[in-house]
């Protein structure tokens, strides 16, 4: 891979699993890209969005809402893939993850880490954990224990699906001539030094960020029990997904818009109050107003 600059990054190209979305204009390839970024935030609630997919039918999942978050039904084996779409009319970062893990890299999820480019209006269906440029571990639904995160010892953000939208740098139109290469080559050392250093501190500042969100979620009573265990994400077949690599550089260091999606098994979700309860099984009447009429019966005397 070249050496990264300020102004020019590294980053992966995929030409696989392009979701056939017919109201949208596709494109012939999806990217997968390691970048840094600088420069301001731009947020734009309406720039990208995500689905949880059924696979092998590709049905969408319905997504149930409760204070502020947003919540799937998770059935133990069912394969699943995420969707995810640019609302744009240029490229964009998408840096995703999974029960808190990067699914590029099997880093523990920062959004300063690698992620999929898509182009102008462009949707993909993500299946998988990236192995390398040519294959891919599907995702399914599994009992806590199975889930990849679980098995690499990181368990305490099983159940969840996040999305980090980064806006691309628009490069200036300049006439003047580019200084020699040999010129450019420290503050280029410079500069990669100085990203650096950057994402090493961002990494740290989102783990502790996450260690106090999970200390705050320990610490909070539950609104109601949880019959059975929680659900994560397994590492699963191996399937083929190819990738070339393209150059990004990032608008911002902070992301555009964050997107994330909880999940759970339909029972969990029924015990937090976001699924109603299950109806009894009851005697019924198909005519509750009918009463056979007969004789009555005279006054006493």
């Amino acid at each position: 891979m070249a050496a990264r600059t300020q102004r020019q990054e590294e980053s992966f190209r995929c030409t696989a699993q392009i979701s056939a979305i017919p109201t949208l204009r596709r494109n012939t390839a999806l990217a997968l890209a390691v970048a840094l970024a600088v420069g301001a935030c731009n947020a734009a609630a309406s720039m990208g969005s995500i689905d949880i997919v059924t696979r092998p039918d590709g049905g969408t999942l319905p997504v149930y809402g409760k204070d502020s978050r947003k919540w799937v039904v998770g059935a133990p084996g069912q394969e699943y893939g995420i969707r995810v779409c640019n609302r744009t009319g240029e490229r964009v970062l998408a840096v995703m993850s999974v029960d808190g893990v990067n699914i590029v890299s099997g880093e523990t999820a920062s959004p300063s880490q690698s992620g999929y480019v898509l182009s102008a209006y462009e949707c993909a269906d993500i299946n998988g954990w990236r192995k390398s440029q040519s294959s891919t571990a599907a995702f399914y639904f599994t009992e806590l224990p199975d889930a990849y995160a679980a098995r690499t010892g990181r368990p305490d953000n099983v159940g969840v699906i996040g999305v980090a939208f980064f806006r691309e740098r628009q490069e200036r139109i300049s006439f003047r001539e580019s200084p020699p290469l040999a010129r450019e080559a420290p503050a280029q050392r410079q500069d990669a030094a100085a990203a650096s250093g950057s994402t090493a501190e961002g990494r740290a500042s989102n783990d502790a960020m996450s260690r106090k969100e999970v200390e705050a979620d320990r610490s909070a009573p539950a609104s109601a029990p949880v019959p059975l265990g929680k659900i994560g994400t397994g590492y699963g077949r191996h399937e083929q997904s190819y990738v070339q690599t393209t150059r990004f550089v990032r608008e911002s260091a902070t992301p555009n818009l964050t997107l994330a999606i909880n999940y759970d098994r339909r029972e969990n979700l029924i015990a937090m109050g976001i699924l109603p309860p299950p109806a009894i099984a009851r005697n019924v009447n198909p005519f509750p107003a009918w009463t056979p009429r007969f004789v009555p019966d005279p006054p006493t005397r």
